[in-house]
């Protein structure tokens, strides 16, 4: 009898993004035999194993085939392929997952005299990421020296290790509190569904009904289907302020010859102004519900 092909998909082991990727499959209708302290955890529906590991370490799973498919910050792909002599070309990013929202930027601290991006020539710049920094200097044609720090980035000013940092920012309180300033954004990060070369069909196949299924889960996580009663001489005023939606299904009301019913999904936020603008148009009757499923 014939193994069963498993696709293999490498997430962040711990932390918010590992998280929020669980939470991700687990609404794909993967059903997952969870252990945190474990490498390898199997979906008990679906042949997919997945892999708990560093962040670090999930391109270099994909490099070596290891995985088919990983979820990482964007920041740390591209890091990898800035720095891997060409080691980790060959994976590319299937789709923006929405979550782990963050930006690596240069920040300074409050008395130095930053004018522009050319304010960096001869100076110091501490960061843990040596390749994303080095090809801004080099795009921007700037001279300066890279202290590479993996961890406590923000410090380097105060012990005088650098003049400058160049680290991701969320909220922008770290910075803050040790008396920094963000200034220029080099890359603007989320996390990111991203793939090597699949050469099995049968895996391949796999991993398109995975990205399909992730798909249609943000997209309903985006969306919101509106139902509403509209004057037939209102409907074309109603159908433009719908927001994101093209096709609305358009229903006779029994026994009103002058009103009709309108259902469409929404792929634009749907927001109290629109929902009023809707009402001033002659609408009414107004519901707005969430998404859990939707699939082209």
């Amino acid at each position: 009898m014939r193994e069963e092909k498993r696709l293999k998909i490498a997430i962040q082991k711990s932390g918010r993004l590992a998280d929020m990727s669980i939470q991700l499959l687990e609404k794909c209708g993967i059903s997952l035999a969870k252990s945190r302290d474990q490498l390898l955890c199997r979906a008990q529906n679906f042949p997919l194993d997945i892999f708990l590991v560093r962040d670090d370490d999930i391109p270099a799973f994909l490099a070596t085939d290891v995985c088919q498919l990983g979820i990482l910050g964007e920041n740390g792909l591209l890091e990898k392929q800035a720095l891997g002599n060409g080691k980790f070309a060959g994976l590319r990013q299937l789709l923006p997952l929405g979550y782990g929202r963050c930006r690596l930027s240069i920040a300074v601290p409050h008395d130095f005299d930053y004018q522009s991006i050319d304010s960096l020539n001869g100076k110091v710049i501490a960061t843990s990421y040596k390749g994303l920094l080095a090809q801004y200097l080099a795009d921007h044609k700037i001279d300066a020296d890279i202290v590479t720090m993996e961890g406590a980035v923000e410090v380097a000013p105060r012990t005088h290790l650098a003049d400058v940092i160049c680290d991701l920012v969320s909220t922008g309180s770290t910075l803050v509190s040790n008396g920094l300033v963000e200034k220029d954004i080099i890359l603007q990060s989320q996390a990111v569904l991203v793939t090597n070369q699949i050469d099995d069909p049968e895996i391949a196949a796999l991993a398109e009904k995975v990205t399909s299924r992730i798909k249609a889960v943000l997209r309903a996580e985006n969306s919101r289907y509106i139902m509403l009663n509209s004057p037939i001489d209102s409907l074309e005023a109603i159908k433009a302020v719908l927001p994101g939606s093209q096709s609305p299904t358009v229903m006779p009301l029994q026994g009103r010859d002058d009103m009709v019913a309108v259902h469409a999904v929404c792929e634009e936020g749907v927001f109290w102004d629109t929902m009023e603008d809707l009402k001033a148009n002659g609408a009414n009757s107004i519901l707005v519900v969430p998404i859990e499923k939707m699939l082209d």
